[in-house]
């Protein structure tokens, strides 16, 4: 890992930090991200607003040993759960855990989000759902790891969402897209019963080169 990848890491991390407050995905010290460089991950330290973290604040931890390789203050208390996902998927190389409210409030009347529009076919894919485990233990990190095989979005009953992604752009945005179905879903089971759509719709989306090529651009850029 070269001095410079890690840097870019760093202000990656830190501009899509801001992001999240910005868009209201968090609220005060919740949530965590992280990120790969080479070998480490680099994750948010704890009792840390992400707004507040600057680039040279993000925790170094080996992802195969679990070593933290910054000791002024403690990584995130969701550590184990970034790292047994970077573990059991090394194609992941963000992670990004948030606390959207309208998540919170669909998995505490619902256990499942339905597709409903193109974005979401195109860009998540279908959604998994964790049963509410305590938050920071290695119960959690179990859960989200038996998911991160097959699903790139995974919302924690009670809790939030975790998205991951090629990099920080692509699990970012799944976040803003997973929030804005779980709030379009919550909208319109207000006043009906919601018309999602089918298998074969989902399928034709998700075949289309206009919808790849989308994909495609969104791991590319940062």
């Amino acid at each position: 890992m070269t001095v410079q990848l890690e840097q870019q890491v760093r202000e990656e991390l830190t501009k899509y930090a801001r992001k999240t407050v910005a868009k209201g995905l968090v609220v005060g010290p919740g949530g965590n991200i992280s990120a790969k460089a080479g070998n480490i991950m680099l994750l948010s330290p704890s009792g840390f607003a992400l707004e507040d973290i600057e680039p040279e604040q993000w925790i170094r931890v080996e992802i195969d040993s679990g070593n933290v390789l910054d000791q002024e203050v403690r990584p995130s208390s969701e550590v184990l759960m970034h790292l047994f996902a970077y573990r059991v998927n090394p194609d992941i190389q963000a992670i990004v855990h948030t606390h959207p409210a309208h998540c919170i409030a669909l998995t505490l009347v619902s256990k499942e989000l339905p597709m409903l529009f193109p974005d979401q076919a195109a860009l998540v894919g279908d959604i998994a759902f964790v049963p509410y485990v305590l938050p920071t233990t290695d119960l959690l990190a179990n859960a989200v790891a038996e998911k991160v095989g097959d699903h790139n979005s995974i919302l924690l009953e009670n809790h939030g969402l975790v998205t991951t992604g090629k990099n920080l752009r692509e699990a970012y945005y799944r976040t803003e897209v997973v929030e804005e179905s779980a709030k379009v879903y919550l909208a319109a089971k207000a006043v009906g019963e919601p018309k999602v759509l089918t298998d074969a719709e989902y399928k034709e989306i998700q075949s289309l080169e206009s919808e790849a090529y989308r994909v495609q651009l969104l791991q590319k850029m940062k």
